[in-house]
């Protein structure tokens, strides 16, 4: 598979016409990532796949307010083809109060972006895992306790989540 610049595939996809849409939808599902969120009331945890769909990295945390703007920008520059934001589930499954919130930024997202399809995946325990990952991974005490690593750490399991479902 040869992988192509974001700024060349832009090109590419330009100048086909729509007697070449089946192209087109194969380059653009080729170079596409997905996105995972960890949403928060302030902050949100952000990870981003490789082009293949089959790892997961923890990107960046960044304030909640800003996350649409950064999902925007983060499209342009990497195509992204599904966000998969995590779903806040109680021990009981029942569904916990920053649904709302989540509900509400999902309607905007589609709103702004209606190209990038979003999933949810179930995010009980990440930000446990998140934690003892931390606390296994040999940074000191003070780093530890920076919540924007739990953020984005988190992001990247519930979307590492997502893979190994999707990858089955």
């Amino acid at each position: 598979m040869i992988i192509l610049h974001v700024k060349v595939y832009n090109l590419i996809l330009k100048t086909l016409n729509k007697k070449n849409q089946k192209v087109r939808i194969l380059l653009n599902k080729q170079l596409s990532k997905y996105l995972g969120i960890d949403f928060g009331i302030k902050k949100s945890g952000v990870s981003i796949s490789d082009s293949n769909k089959l790892i997961s990295f923890p990107l960046e945390t960044i304030e909640t307010k800003n996350l649409l703007d950064y999902i925007k920008q983060i499209n342009f520059n990497e195509n992204i083809e599904i966000v998969v934001i995590g779903k806040p589930l109680k021990l009981n499954n029942e569904i916990h109060d920053l649904e709302e919130e989540i509900a509400e930024f999902i309607k905007f997202l589609k709103i702004e972006v209606p190209n990038i399809k979003v999933e949810r995946v179930d995010e009980r325990f990440t930000s446990k895992i998140s934690s003892n990952i931390i606390l296994n991974s040999g940074l000191t005490k003070k780093n530890r306790r920076d919540k924007s690593i739990i953020d984005k750490i988190s992001a990247s399991l519930i979307l590492e989540s997502y893979l190994i479902q999707k990858n089955k």
